[in-house]
């Protein structure tokens, strides 16, 4: 991926620029204006200078957009390489020249310029950024999806939560950072699968079936249905009795032997605690909007022993202190696959899924959306997988951890009720919902109750959702319903209202826009019209940065930054009534359009109704 780091670009000194084509030439290039302007600098440096062929092009955002909208920052690099070297350019000035004299003519540049010891300044032509949004509107905002990750298959891991547990704000993170990233790659043609790797096998499901078993009145066939808030209760005093008398522990890891043999009745209770844990999840899901195949740690069960002997018969794992272990170079801890009692692990299963992963459901790449607190165990399991060859030569596997801080309350502590319980999820969801419905009953008295409901969960949950990705995920912020409902700032609701307010312009011109949009054409004159365009025109820079790193808010920072730049043109250029009637039409279009994509992509739903 290309950096977005930008160099200095005081200085400028005129340099020619390739003589203008048509614009349409270009438009119908894929990818994002980045990708493209870098693959015509590529074009331009392997010609100029052969023996740096191959050389990755650096095109960035410019950092002071008096002097460009771009930046090519490739001369000193080149100077460096090729000093000492035969008719090497003596300064990075030179390099640069050389590099603008072979720049090939795509229609896409109208001006550059020289700044400081070598970086090139490039504006982008009116008519190509016009032709662009013109065949966007016309062609859909997905023909702008960056290149490279089309029918790339890709495995997101993501929320992850335990069976016999309510949800709770824990979950909130992984799930909803989890499910934009998995959107933003399904937008650029990958092929996701979005797994949930549940908790729902181990010792402490046989502590739980034990403790049925002894304390329900007919032991564990006395239940049909299990509740999930019945199970934490009993999952506590489970625990407690595990904790405290060695007999009952002792049964308790009886039983797990029990269930992992197949007992048919121990399997039934462990049915129905998994049924009825889904039952809960689900209900949060479909608040979220979030689609996920399931496949827990019971999935990967049969293929625990295997994996282990396997890496002990080659050496990769030894045995140390009765466990069984893989030693990492550089690691202060070993990667336990198989404990001193016979027992397997999160590591076990990791090491098995990694495989699976990349041998069985050829995976390109695998991301892990879980806490930053399991950081350290991942670079063990990611070490302990290329230690065991399970990265197939010939073919390239990325993998990533993808690690987030927690969600803070107002002292600043773990988020939590007045009780001092963990919050539950559903109910911090349904709070931020019911909190807005005044909000949009001030706004549209004359709403039906059908409008409204649709209306708030739309603003609730999206607000959760976008105060919570508006955060760099590697740090801790902290709740509040206050501040994430607000009307102004950097939230949901705003750009929800700010969307609703384009629309209505459109709405209210009496154009038909289906109509407009194949009979007219984007015009670029005033340079409020100019910013904005360039703006929308980098919605794929935004999606291409955020997987990059893997970063959501860059996603939101887009979005709120588009606000900006649509009001700074609203203020200036009048739209309906103006001569340029048309062409304004076609850019509020534009705008909202790529608003709605961005909303896509953030799991925020975008209210049919007026609001």
């Amino acid at each position: 991926m290309i950096s977005s780091a930008a160099a200095p670009s005081n200085g400028t000194v005129a340099a020619a620029a390739p003589a203008a084509a048509p614009a349409a030439a270009a438009t119908s290039a894929g990818g994002s204006l980045r990708q493209q302007l870098a693959a015509a600098f590529q074009m331009a440096i392997d010609t100029a200078f052969p023996a740096m062929a191959g050389e990755p092009a650096i095109v960035v955002a410019c950092n002071q957009p008096k002097f460009g909208d771009y930046q090519c920052n490739n001369a000193m690099a080149l100077h460096g390489k090729m000093k000492g070297k035969p008719d090497a350019p003596k300064a990075p000035r030179m390099v640069a020249e050389a590099i603008l004299a072979q720049l090939p003519d795509t229609g896409m540049v109208s001006e550059t310029s020289l700044a400081g010891p070598g970086f090139i300044n490039i504006r982008l032509s009116k008519d190509f950024l016009a032709d662009r949004l013109t065949n966007m509107l016309r062609e859909g905002i997905s023909s702008w999806a960056p290149r490279g990750f089309a029918g790339k298959r890709v495995i997101v891991d993501f929320s992850s939560p335990n069976v016999a547990k309510e949800m709770h704000v824990g979950h909130l993170r992984s799930t909803i950072i989890g499910d934009t990233i998995a959107r933003a790659l399904e937008f650029c043609g990958a092929d996701v699968l979005r797994l949930n790797h549940i908790g729902d096998w181990g010792t402490q499901f046989g502590m739980l079936i034990q403790y049925m078993a002894e304390k329900r009145p007919g032991g564990l066939n006395a239940a049909t249905d299990e509740d999930v808030a019945d199970l934490q209760l009993l999952y506590r005093a489970a625990k407690a009795r595990f904790d405290d008398e060695e007999e009952f522990k002792a049964r308790a890891r009886e039983a797990v032997t029990l269930l992992q043999g197949g007992n048919p009745e121990y399997q039934q209770a462990w049915q129905r605690i998994c049924d009825a844990s889904r039952r809960e999840f689900q209900k949060i899901y479909n608040r979220l909007g979030v689609t996920l195949t399931e496949r827990g740690e019971s999935f990967y069960n049969p293929m625990l022993k295997p994996v282990v002997d396997d890496l002990m018969e080659r050496g990769v794992a030894e045995e140390s202190e009765g466990a069984k272990c893989v030693f990492v170079e550089g690691a202060q801890i070993p990667l336990i696959v198989q404990k001193s009692d016979g027992g397997f692990g999160y590591a076990s299963t990791d090491m098995a899924a990694v495989k699976h992963r990349i041998h069985e459901e050829k995976a390109d790449w695998i991301i892990y959306v879980t806490d930053m607190g399991q950081a350290t165990h991942f670079d063990l399991v990611f070490a302990g997988a290329k230690k065991a060859g399970y990265f197939p030569e010939g073919r390239t596997v990325r993998i990533d951890h993808v690690g987030f801080g927690l969600v803070l309350g107002d002292d600043g502590k773990k988020f939590r009720s007045r009780s001092g319980d963990v919050v539950r999820l559903v109910e911090l969801l349904d709070e931020a919902k019911s909190r807005i419905v005044t909000t949009v009953k001030e706004r549209r008295p004359d709403a039906s109750e059908e409008e409204i409901e649709e209306a708030s969960m739309a603003m609730g949950y999206g607000a959760v959702k976008y105060a919570d990705l508006k955060n760099h995920r590697t740090t801790n912020y902290k709740f509040s319903y206050d501040d994430m409902l607000s009307m102004n700032g950097n939230t949901a609701v705003y750009q929800l209202y700010a969307h609703a307010r384009i629309t209505s312009i459109v709405r209210k011109s009496g154009r038909d826009m289906d109509e407009l949009v194949q009979t007219a054409r984007v015009r670029l004159g005033h340079e409020k019209e100019v910013a904005l365009a360039l703006h929308i025109a980098r919605f794929s820079e935004a999606v291409e940065d955020m997987l990059d790193d893997l970063l959501p808010h860059r996603i939101t920072e887009y979005l709120y930054d588009l606000s900006t730049v649509f009001n700074q043109f609203y203020t200036e250029c009048q739209v309906v009534g103006s001569p340029e009637e048309e062409s304004r039409l076609l850019l509020c279009e534009a705008t909202a359009r790529t608003m709605r994509a961005c909303f896509h992509l953030l799991g925020i739903h975008v209210p049919k109704c007026r609001i």
